[in-house]
C-alpha cells in the first residue's frame, strides 16, 4: 500500500473511534456532560444540612441498577445506594423522591418511602 492510502485509512479509523467515544459520553450523561442544573447546588446544601443533623430527609433523583443493588443518582450526579431493593426495583430508570435517613460514610440511604417524582 502507498503511504497516502495508509494515512487515509488511519485517519478514518481515528475519526470512527472518536465518534464512538463521543456517543458513549452522550449516552452516559452527567459524569461527562454538565447540564448546568440550577437545582444541584440547592439540593447539595439540603443534603449537607440533613447529614449534619442525622435527620430523615427527602432526596430526589433517578433510580438506577448497579449489579444486584439499586442506587439513586441525584441532579448533581452523586450516587447513593438504596437499602430497599424490592421497592426501588419498581422505579428503575424513573425520577423519584426517596424519604429516608442518609448514612454519609456508607453513601447509603435507609429508605422509608419511595414515590414517583415529576419528570
Amino acid at each position: 500500500m502507498r503511504t497516502a492510502d495508509l494515512l487515509k485509512r488511519d485517519m478514518t479509523l481515528a475519526a470512527a473511534i472518536s465518534a464512538l467515544v463521543f456517543m458513549c459520553a452522550l449516552a452516559w450523561g452527567k459524569p461527562f456532560i454538565s447540564t448546568g442544573s440550577a437545582e444541584a447546588p440547592v439540593q447539595a446544601q439540603q443534603i449537607q444540612a440533613q447529614q449534619a443533623q442525622g435527620q430523615t430527609g427527602t432526596y430526589t433523583g433517578t433510580v438506577l441498577r448497579n449489579g444486584e443493588q439499586f442506587v439513586l443518582r441525584d441532579a448533581a450526579g452523586q450516587i447513593y445506594r438504596l437499602d430497599d431493593p424490592r421497592e426501588a426495583q419498581t422505579f428503575e430508570g424513573k425520577p423519584v423522591k426517596v424519604t429516608g435517613r442518609l448514612d454519609t460514610e456508607a453513601r447509603l440511604i435507609h429508605v422509608q418511602r419511595i414515590e414517583a417524582a415529576a419528570a
